[in-house]
């Protein structure tokens, strides 16, 4: 885990079999940038880890090559990625970059959930549009940005949490993820309380995909 002033960052993965396709990043960059990564390949088991270790190793590459754009990272491993992932398979995966200094976040999504962002007003969502990454190529990304101030936080999160059931069969649900995130201020805080949640909304049934929240903080001065 990377270390920046002035900031709190966190992670939470669980994968639901041995070894799990969902991954997130930390990438340090130059002039104190940060990129971070969350994604989910398709499946489970060790087809879907291969694939997604494959993934991670090309976003990791795309992020060092100069000053790299989110829309950019996502459309080059996409392009790489599409001629040799195994049919029926695909990635969604949201990248971001930090400027810490300023608080800026830009981002683009390749058809992965939404992260919510907690801000004075409430909480809101993270719109991006793209596809996924490997089903077609020579796709563009969509890439916005926002001012992160201090005090707000943003989450980033693979479905498994969204879609774990309790023994009833009741999805947790994005009502309730937003609800969560909108009670807590964001970092390790964050992530803990959410993770206990699942795990009790999870109880006595098994889980059926796998887990990753990545958070992240900027403090108050």
């Amino acid at each position: 885990m990377p270390w920046l002033p002035d900031y709190d960052m966190a992670a939470y993965y669980q994968p639901a079999r041995e070894v799990g396709g969902d991954f997130y990043d930390f990438l340090e960059l130059e002039d104190g940038r940060l990129g971070l990564v969350v994604g989910d390949v398709s499946g489970k088991g060790v087809p879907a880890a291969i694939v997604m270790a494959i993934t991670q190793t090309m976003l990791q590459a795309a992020y060092g090559l100069g000053s790299p754009a989110p829309g950019e990272i996502l459309q080059q491993a996409n392009n790489i990625l599409h001629p040799d992932i195994p049919p029926n398979m695909f990635v969604t995966c949201l990248a971001a970059i930090l400027e810490s200094r300023t608080g800026r976040l830009q981002y683009a999504n390749a058809g992965h959930d939404l992260p919510y962002v907690r801000h004075a007003a409430g909480v809101s969502e993270l719109r991006a549009t793209g596809m996924p990454l490997g089903l077609m190529p020579n796709m563009s990304y969509e890439q916005k940005e926002i001012a992160l101030k201090p005090g707000e936080s943003v989450l980033l999160y693979s479905d498994g949490l969204v879609e774990a059931h309790d023994p009833r069969r009741e999805m947790f649900g994005f009502p309730r993820m937003q609800e969560f995130v909108g009670a807590h201020s964001g970092g390790a805080s964050l992530l803990i309380f959410a993770g206990r949640a699942g795990a009790v909304h999870r109880r006595r049934v098994e889980q059926e995909d796998d887990i990753a929240l990545l958070t992240l903080q900027r403090l108050r001065s």
